[in-house]
């Protein structure tokens, strides 16, 4: 029983299961050996059948009263979580078709906070430039799911929610945005430079350097987390934020830690994120046998060439 965001757009090409951000989806699809189910709230059913639907799932569609569960009208069966790992193992490796997709979704969400950044000074208020963002975001298609801000005395906090505080000499831009089902993940500065900018893209590069196709990720992410201590910080930086980890139909998928034992695939989109007090890097990756693609890229974003990937450094104010 497929129910979650992330196995539904999936399973569905990427179909907007959703009708709030915030919401669960408005329909499920029961996999059986004889065909799938799509149970759909009944007023939702005709838009998803014209809108978000291959043409072949219309016949499978079973409109359920909107004041019942979708869940509970498709009835008993093996739960998504209980097959978790191996779904996420199955979407892991993205088709041609997919990662197609995804890299114009990230060269368009790079594109957007350039474009935003243009407009940005240090007497901006971060809600100014969080609307920027999604605005940017929405005139693409792309559902904003987070926008983060921090201007300059915002800095330590590293989810950082905007508020009506300037930008200040230098700020952090945060956005996850979601088009097709996927999710592509990028942080930008704009402003001065940081102190610490260069020894966050060595943490970077320590995770890059170890997220090979076939390597399990507990052990990527005790060579990315080591790369604090060999850069400087404090070797326990890593505890103080979480560090990414796979990406795709959802932000992270799964959120890489100690014990996650999923192992890297190809290609596998990727989404790490070191950070500490007033320094984070962010971009989305796909990992292949050939190495590291950078897919949230906009090449009129200044970068340097580290360990022979481009990475973004931060970008003057106009």
């Amino acid at each position: 029983m497929l129910s979650s965001h992330e196995a539904l757009a999936w399973y569905l090409e990427g179909a907007r299961t959703h009708v709030s951000l915030a919401g669960p989806p408005v329909l499920a699809v029961r996999v059986d050996d004889d065909g799938d189910t799509v149970f759909v709230s009944a007023n939702e059913a005709d838009r998803l059948i014209a809108e978000e639907l291959l043409p072949e799932d219309a016949g499978r569609v079973v409109r359920v009263p909107w004041h019942q569960s979708v869940l509970e009208a498709a009835g008993a069966g093996l739960a998504e979580v209980e097959v978790a790992p191996a779904l996420r193992a199955a979407r892991a490796s993205l088709l041609p078709a997919e990662a197609d997709r995804y890299r114009a979704l990230g060269r368009e969400t790079a594109e957007v906070l350039t474009a935003v950044a243009r407009g940005l000074s240090a007497s901006t208020s971060e809600r100014s430039a969080a609307a920027a963002l999604a605005e940017g975001l929405v005139s693409r298609g792309i559902d904003p799911l987070v926008i983060l801000v921090a201007g300059e005395e915002r800095l330590p906090y590293r989810h950082p929610l905007p508020t009506e505080g300037p930008l200040g000499r230098r700020a952090m831009l945060v956005v996850c945005g979601r088009r097709h089902g996927l999710i592509a993940n990028a942080t930008r500065w704009v402003g001065e430079p940081g102190a610490d900018d260069d020894r966050i893209l060595e943490v970077e590069a320590a995770f890059f350097a170890a997220t090979r196709p076939g390597a399990r990720l507990d052990d990527v992410f005790a060579a990315g987390t080591a790369g604090y201590a060999a850069s400087g910080f404090d070797a326990d930086e890593w505890t103080k934020h979480h560090q990414g980890g796979p990406t795709g139909y959802a932000g992270r998928d799964p959120r890489a830690t100690t014990l996650t034992t999923d192992a890297v695939a190809s290609p596998h989109a990727f989404a790490w994120n070191p950070s500490a007090p007033g320094a984070k890097v962010e971009d989305t990756v796909l990992v292949t046998d050939s190495g590291v693609e950078v897919l949230t890229v906009d090449p009129a974003w200044p970068t340097v060439e580290f360990a022979g990937v481009k990475r973004p450094l931060a970008r003057a104010f106009d």
